[in-house]
């Protein structure tokens, strides 16, 4: 976190220490609104206490290290065993800087063959004469 003695975190401070969109935090919001509550300012700004932030980290560890649903994570919040669960999960890594990526990484994910892209051509044609149906 840039400053520590900073006590509301805009949310796009947030988004960026826990490489998450800044949408994801909204909707997590939504899902979880006795554990996530942001001070709104004004325009209706969202701005988190250090807490929220903290508890927001370890929700996405649930999420994303431990593969949890968020079904899962709102019973384990709704039972009371967030922090034991937590403990049995590896600590959360809150940082501001995000994982360069090389042009290895790139050059690793596979492109699209001619056949899929024939597939693809094929399945617009289809939902368009679908559409065309439906009008």
């Amino acid at each position: 976190m840039q400053n520590e003695n900073e006590f509301f975190i805009p949310i796009n401070e947030v988004a960026k220490q826990l490489d998450v969109p800044a949408y994801t935090l909204r909707y997590w919001e939504k899902q979880f609104p006795g554990a996530i509550r942001p001070v709104t300012g004004a325009g209706n700004r969202r701005y988190y206490r250090r807490e929220t932030v903290e508890k927001i980290a370890s929700i996405k560890s649930l999420l994303y290290d431990k593969g949890m649903t968020i079904t899962g994570v709102k019973k384990i919040l709704h039972n009371g065993s967030f922090k034991e669960e937590i403990k049995t999960t590896k600590k959360p890594v809150i940082s501001s800087q995000k994982v360069p990526t090389t042009n290895e990484n790139i050059a690793k994910k596979p492109a699209i063959s001619s056949l899929d892209m024939g597939d693809i051509d094929a399945a617009i044609k289809l939902l368009n004469q679908a559409k065309s149906f439906l009008d």
